[in-house]
């Protein structure tokens, strides 16, 4: 096949989930003898770059604003991919593209749309913005000729909302064996004497309410433990400001660390905790998993599908109290750490990117097989027609 990537900033991968799932498809299924082609955009991804890993990287400008950015990447990625590349199936990342998606389609290419975990549901979105990304959620799985999330209970949310069921295919993580202690002297930390947060620093993630709870927790009983909160965001200098100013001097900001440094970070820390209450498979739960770490996470019902019974959950409706008596009794309790470690490394197994590329490699398949929709049919126009057929991994 000749796959076409879009709506993601591109590869290789320098910001979130979406561009290391990019980076991991394509690697992979170059692999195993297919084409890929990852569009890019120019303010994340080294316009000199045009092969990555055997994928071939297209670089298309885009409108640098926080609402238009990934519209008007992807639409001018699909034009290009309808017009120059013509692939035999398109695959779209982030629920907000699907209107994207009747582009390839209507020129004949198969697509397929991950929708990730309902990106409507984000607090930083104004409510015309919510607005559009509820519409475009709901029409994805008619304007594409499948659609997906990467998490069971997300597609339950989907389908108790809009009354159609989507398929499922995970996230996936690779351990990459990075154990050296120089980032953690470069930051001044001890292994194992601090709990870690990686994320964007957005109000959905949570980050000012594990500040919050962590602060609450007197010196003594914290013996010497810091917190580091590993991540930034585009547009949100505010926020990130005020979570600063909450945090005591036990709390570290390094800012992004990527690649080797990141996953010293991971394979040290005492404990991982991820507050987030939005989104769907999370990939640094995952990771947190796959470094064998003790995780505590928010009890968003997709979270705690994630963990399973490898991790440990706090309230979500109750926040910094619940969460600051969870951080208190993994503190007091380093046996029981060490016993959710060994969990973690188990439950990391279940999400290889291997058996996830299996996945990706067969519906894709099996949608090119189809022959692509010709001519748009008759259920993009029925607002009542039923979603379209399972896919691999869906229960």
């Amino acid at each position: 096949m000749r796959v076409a990537i879009l709506g993601t900033r591109g590869i290789p991968a320098s910001y979130s989930g979406f561009e290391t799932a990019a980076e991991q498809l394509a690697s992979r299924l170059t692999d195993r003898g297919h084409e890929v082609v990852v569009y890019c955009r120019p303010h994340v991804v080294d316009r000199r770059l045009t092969e990555w890993k055997g994928a071939r990287l297209v670089h298309l400008p885009t409108l640098r604003n926080k609402y238009l950015d990934t519209f008007a990447h992807t639409l001018l990625s699909a034009v290009h991919a309808a017009r120059h590349v013509r692939p035999d199936v398109a695959l779209f990342f982030i629920a907000g593209n699907s209107p994207m998606c009747l582009i390839t389609r209507g020129a004949g290419i198969p697509t397929v749309i991950n929708v990730d975990g309902l990106d409507s549901d984000r607090s930083k979105w104004p409510s015309t913005a919510k607005r559009y990304l509820r519409f475009a959620e709901r029409n994805a799985p008619r304007w594409a000729d499948r659609a997906l999330t990467d998490s069971h209970a997300v597609a339950e949310i989907f389908e108790q909302r809009y009354g159609q069921r989507i398929g499922v295919v995970p996230y996936g993580v690779d351990d990459p064996g990075h154990t050296g202690t120089e980032t953690l002297a470069r930051l001044g930390l001890k292994p194992r004497e601090y709990i870690l947060f990686v994320g964007r620093l957005e109000p959905e993630n949570n980050p000012h309410v594990l500040v919050d709870a962590f602060a609450r927790i007197p010196n003594e009983r914290a013996r010497g433990m810091k917190l580091v909160v590993v991540g930034g965001a585009p547009y949100a200098d505010e926020y990130i400001t005020q979570v600063m100013r909450k945090g005591d001097p036990r709390v570290i900001f390094p800012g992004y660390v990527f690649g080797r440094g990141y996953w010293e970070l991971q394979h040290h820390a005492y404990a991982f905790c991820a507050p987030t209450e939005v989104g769907g498979t999370h990939p640094v739960i995952l990771e947190a998993l796959a470094a064998g770490n003790c995780v505590i996470v928010n009890d968003h019902a997709p979270n705690v599908e994630t963990v399973g019974e490898a991790g440990l959950t706090f309230s979500g409706s109750e926040g910094v109290p619940s969460l600051t008596a969870q951080l208190e009794r993994v503190l007091d309790d380093p046996e029981m750490v060490a016993s959710y470690r060994e969990k973690a490394r188990e439950r990391a197994k279940q999400y290889s990117w291997d058996a996830v590329t299996d996945q990706y490699e067969q519906l894709l398949l099996e949608v090119c097989a189809a022959g692509g929709p010709g001519a748009l049919p008759d259920h993009l126009l029925d607002h009542d027609a039923p979603g379209p057929p399972a896919v691999a991994g869906q229960p």
